[in-house]
């Protein structure tokens, strides 16, 4: 039940963005700067709270298949977008990306309660830009503003259930645990690498602009070691 509290701030999040993109465009060098925060304080998140846990139990046999088959979900989620084109595949890879993201903020609490607030702060910046550039996408098919934040609403919804699917995991063997961490450790990574930064690149880059990565993940590390 708290995770699926927690889980209303991304919600939002995405509702906003929603919002936002439907009214305004933002200038390009700002949402690149917001990407590059949003990297780095997802990539602080897995490094701080989640890495530690899988570290904790020191089950080798665990991280392989739990990184591998998170590997293998996400590498296969991005061979989806590039084959399937239209609003329709757009909508189903946006929502199975929007479901692992609120698997993995289950899991998080699964490792602690702390783990799954740090998750929280990361997870909302980085579905932030989820909202934004679906509804961007969304606009060149229809021309609703009404219907397009409906609709990335509905997908919204896709975070507490991804969440839910995490609540059994918690019933699990500290082994089995682990293993189900290492799945999200992979998944946050390929989020900074394969998703935030790689967008956040198609855009004019400057120092003041990479320079928020390192903000960002100073920014959690402060607040994780104040939080103790």
């Amino acid at each position: 039940m708290q995770a699926l509290l927690y889980t209303l701030a991304p919600v939002l999040a995405v509702v906003l963005g929603a919002i936002i993109a439907s009214r305004t465009k933002l200038k390009p060098n700002l949402v690149a700067g917001l990407q590059h925060l949003a990297a780095g304080v997802v990539f602080a998140a897995a490094a701080t709270e989640i890495l530690p846990q899988v570290k904790h139990e020191a089950s080798p046999s665990a991280t392989l298949i739990g990184g591998a088959a998170g590997v293998a979900t996400m590498l296969g989620l991005k061979a989806f977008e590039a084959r399937f084109k239209g609003p329709m595949a757009l909508l189903a890879a946006i929502g199975i990306d929007i479901l692992v993201d609120g698997l993995v903020l289950g899991l998080a609490f699964v490792a602690g309660e702390k783990a799954g607030f740090l998750l929280t702060i990361a997870l909302t910046l980085e579905v932030l830009f989820l909202g934004l550039t679906l509804t961007d996408e969304l606009a060149e098919t229809y021309r609703s503003r009404l219907r397009i934040i409906v609709i990335v609403s509905a997908l919204a919804l896709l975070l507490p259930i991804g969440a839910l699917a995490a609540v059994p995991v918690a019933t699990l063997s500290p082994v089995m645990v682990a293993g189900f961490l290492s799945f999200g450790l992979m998944a946050l990574l390929y989020l900074v690498t394969e998703e935030l930064l790689v967008e956040a690149h198609e855009k004019p880059d400057t120092p003041l602009i990479s320079s928020m990565f390192f903000v960002g993940f100073l920014a959690l590390l402060t607040l994780e070691e104040i939080m103790g």
